[in-house]
């Protein structure tokens, strides 16, 4: 396993929209593992494969200390709205508070390419939505809630 430097700020890559992964080999389980690292070492919750530099629909949640392995993730519902300040490992130093689903599920397949159902509330929620937005290119400060601004923030 090896850590992965993150991109960060106006990196073109993270304005990109990942393809579909298409084979499970070793390959794409050293990129799991690689990015479990990584976010392990960044103290985050959440990271996609395009924050690593890979074009690949993929991403890796910190799931109240487990890691799930998300490919070809999709929110296949959502409910409510919550609004929260919101950070990001490509955006060091920054947060802004979005608009969010309050509830979602998502639909994504594991290592093995078996399809599995994941549910979030609240922060989970925003996780979800947060990462696989990075998926397509969206950055969460494409996300702000109405009148609202980025700010400095030094714990991010």
């Amino acid at each position: 396993m090896a850590i992965r430097k993150i991109r960060v700020d106006d990196d073109p890559i993270l304005r990109k929209k990942s393809r579909p992964v298409e084979q499970f080999d070793e390959k794409l389980f050293t990129l799991l593992d690689d990015m479990k690292e990584t976010l392990a070492k960044a103290e985050g919750i959440g990271l996609a494969a395009v924050q690593v530099g890979m074009l690949k629909r993929v991403v890796i949640v910190d799931y109240d200390g487990r890691y799930l392995e998300l490919i070809n993730p999709e929110i296949t519902k959502a409910e409510g709205e919550q609004q929260a300040d919101e950070a990001c490992l490509s955006l060091p130093h920054k947060a802004g508070k979005t608009t969010r689903p309050l509830t979602v599920t998502v639909k994504a397949q594991n290592r093995e390419g078996k399809w599995c159902l994941y549910s979030g509330t609240d922060l989970m929620a925003r996780c979800f939505c947060h990462e696989l937005d990075h998926l397509d290119g969206v950055l969460y400060t494409d996300r702000l809630a109405p009148g609202e601004k980025v700010f400095i923030t030094e714990d991010v």
